[in-house]
């Protein structure tokens, strides 16, 4: 807890960068995904890796269920990031997303939880009391010409952007075979601590959602 605490309290941008195995490259055969979080001069600070099985990453994705493991560089757990297996499909209210965030492994951090919307992905960042705390509003086109796509941090009366949630293209070429992740995170350096916690889990939803499969036709 004392080192979620001192990390993320002095830090106002996040880099979450995926790792490809070289099984995966060669093979073309997905496995468990890894990835590194990284501080703004690019020094790694967590690491972490999704547990599943073939059968939901070969079958099931992008709606399958996750449970991603964060931990620092001790090997110590931090932060553990939990969604259940629920129908992704904009038309049908009920089998909205949600995930679950607890930081430290056992304790509530929040909750990320898709809101329905005819045009736009919407999701609402909540406290561990399940109190609505911020608003993330993605753009109407997550795919457009690999160009960098933000998803605005807002407050709850969405007038006010206090942050965002960036999927960053620009090492597309370098990575056209591998599909990795590249996200930033930027909010305010005073959020709770808790709360920022919650925003690496809503990457990793924001990514299997809209771009896991994005670079597959190519």
């Amino acid at each position: 807890t004392h080192h979620l605490v001192c990390f993320c309290k002095q830090l106002d941008r996040i880099i979450i960068h995926q790792q490809v195995d070289l099984l995966e490259g060669i093979l073309g055969t997905e496995t468990s995904s890894k990835y590194e979080i990284k501080n703004h001069l690019g020094q790694r600070v967590y690491f972490a890796v999704e547990e599943n099985d073939c059968f939901d990453r070969n079958l099931c994705s992008p709606i399958r269920a996750f449970t991603i493991r964060i931990a620092d560089n001790t090997g110590q757990e931090v932060i553990t990031v939990s969604r259940p297996l629920r129908c992704n499909s904009c038309w049908f209210p009920c089998f909205l997303q949600e995930l679950e965030v607890q930081a430290p492994p056992g304790t509530i951090a929040g909750y990320v939880v898709q809101n329905w919307d005819p045009f736009l992905p919407k999701f609402t960042i909540q406290n561990e009391s399940k109190e609505d705390v911020l608003k993330i509003i993605g753009p109407c086109a997550t795919c457009g010409c690999f160009e960098d796509v933000d998803f605005e941090v807002k407050a709850l009366n969405e007038m006010s952007t206090i942050g965002k949630i960036s999927k960053y293209w620009s090492g597309f070429v370098n990575n056209v075979f591998t599909n990795t992740a590249n996200f930033g995170i930027q909010v305010p350096v005073d959020l709770d601590v808790r709360i920022k916690a919650v925003m690496i889990g809503a990457c990793f939803l924001i990514d299997l959602m809209f771009f896991e499969h994005s670079l597959d036709a190519l």
